[in-house]
């Protein structure tokens, strides 16, 4: 059923932007389209010296996959505000703040969910855990059933793993933070950078390996964190704000167009350019520019991509599917009582 109405939208979508010419995804004649249409929203160069096999290889996100049981309906009891940012509203949260980097690696699925997690974790306990969640540890562990590691994953099956089976510490490449920090290192975006050059190529998938890096403690079985609960929230404007309002950033999944590649600035929406795959993000918060409504979203392609790392959506039109798709959960907190 859910992968019908993934195939229905795309196809409504495609048809909506038939109009539009044919760029090539990285282009400068698709960033100066877009601008020229004087949209809501400003497009830009983000990929100067990237191959588009990497590109699409960053959409690693299964649409219309496995679904969560759906949480009861709350927001009709909360009066939510017209704007609201997660990283102003829980300040001694780091993590809700920071932008990750997913590598030559399809793990957009485990960086949406490991980040949401994170921030929950800190929310839950009133700022007494800070974590980053180890996307390493997802994405190697979790196997078949979340998918295909660096080819692909669902995000629902994240949230179930981090339930069942649990998720250690681990921060960015090279930052020996946590348990397991992350293996794939970022790659240049740019002509002239000093990091490796972004190809589709590589990016195999980590080994699970159960034991923390050299130096670190506690022990690998010592340094789990678990989810209480994982759910579906319902695809409304209004329950979505309200999860987010409520318990901290949420997971959501979306359809990437070529044209979301320049994304630089003001509220994303679609308007040309082909379909290039399925793609996991995190929603903190919401608000209006110029009188459009959006969703403030963190992405997982460093901070120089689009806005310092984020972008804005439209909002209440489920535009590209971002609606659709959004999961979450409420962390273990037992384990820390009596530490603070």
């Amino acid at each position: 059923m859910w992968q019908s109405l993934a195939s229905l939208y795309l196809l409504l979508a495609l048809t909506s932007a038939y109009n539009a010419p044919w760029f090539h995804p990285l282009s400068d004649e698709l960033v100066n389209y877009v601008n020229k249409l004087n949209t809501t929203w400003q497009a830009g160069r983000n990929f100067h010296n990237v191959d588009i096999s990497y590109v699409k290889r960053l959409c690693g996100t299964y649409l219309g996959g496995p679904r969560l049981p759906q949480r009861v309906q709350f927001a009709e009891d909360l009066d939510l505000p017209e704007s609201f940012d997660a990283r102003e509203q829980w300040p001694n949260c780091p993590t809700i703040k920071e932008i990750r980097d997913q590598g030559s690696c399809g793990s957009c699925w485990a960086f949406g969910a490991v980040e949401a997690m994170s921030d929950r974790l800190c929310i839950h306990t009133n700022g007494h855990v800070n974590v980053e969640v180890s996307a390493e540890d997802l994405l190697s562990c979790c196997g078949p059933l979340c998918g295909e590691g660096c080819n692909g994953g669902y995000p629902t099956e994240a949230w179930k793993y981090w339930t069942r089976k649990g998720l250690v510490s681990g921060g960015l490449y090279g930052s020996h933070v946590g348990c397991r920090p992350y293996s794939i290192p970022p790659c240049e975006h740019h002509v002239n950078g000093t990091r490796p050059k972004c190809t589709g190529e590589g990016g195999d998938t980590p080994k699970c390996s159960k034991t923390c890096e050299p130096g670190y403690s506690p022990s690998y079985k010592e340094d789990k964190y678990y989810g209480y609960s994982s759910y579906s929230v319902p695809s409304t404007e209004k329950e979505i704000m309200a999860e987010i309002y409520k318990n901290g950033p949420v997971e959501a999944a979306f359809s990437v167009f070529s044209d979301f590649l320049t994304y630089k600035s003001g509220v994303y929406k679609h308007v040309a350019g082909e379909v290039l795959g399925g793609h996991a993000i995190r929603i903190l918060g919401w608000g209006k520019e110029n009188g459009v409504p959006y969703w403030l979203v963190g992405n997982s392609w460093n901070v120089d991509w689009g806005d310092n790392g984020f972008f804005k959506i439209l909002r209440g039109e489920d535009h590209c599917g971002i609606e659709s798709e959004v999961v979450a959960g409420i962390p273990r907190t037992d384990q820390y009582w009596g530490r603070f």
